[in-house]
């Protein structure tokens, strides 16, 4: 029996569904915004206010974070300037893959229809060594997981 070892967090891959997966446009530094939460509703129980009551309601999903060293041409800003510039919001599914050591997909992400909300780019500062970093924020309304 091989002992397990979890995956590395740093060897991943991300992808616009519908885009051009050039070299460039799958590499990002980082990740954030997949988790999920349960909302539920709180109601007094009647009579007794000591006692409150729980009930599940729909689950939530933060907006998707990803970051990445400032392309100067790249399809994703073609479309996010296409969504927030000109307000021509087109939805489009993102992979996020964890990759295992051959390179190939370990777990899935599929974020389902999401559309940019944001773009920022880090701080320019003359007395920094450090690369300029985009930022792009995404809305979606789900994501399953693919387990390979």
């Amino acid at each position: 029996m091989t002992a397990y070892y979890p995956p590395v967090g740093f060897h991943f891959r991300v992808e616009v569904l519908g885009l051009s997966a050039n070299a460039s446009d799958v590499r990002f530094t980082e990740v954030s915004g997949l988790a999920v939460e349960l909302v539920s509703e709180e109601v007094p129980e009647g009579g007794e206010n000591r006692f409150v009551q729980k009930y599940p309601t729909r689950a939530k999903y933060p907006e998707l974070v990803l970051k990445r060293g400032l392309l100067t041409s790249s399809e994703i800003i073609d479309w996010v300037e296409q969504c927030v510039e000109k307000l021509e919001i087109t939805p489009r599914n993102i992979d996020v893959m964890l990759l295992n050591d051959e390179h190939e997909p370990l777990l899935t992400w599929h974020v389902v229809k999401a559309y940019p909300t944001k773009w920022s780019v880090s701080d320019l500062n003359a007395s920094n060594n450090t690369v300029v970093v985009e930022t792009l924020q995404f809305a979606y309304q789900y994501f399953t997981l693919d387990r390979s």
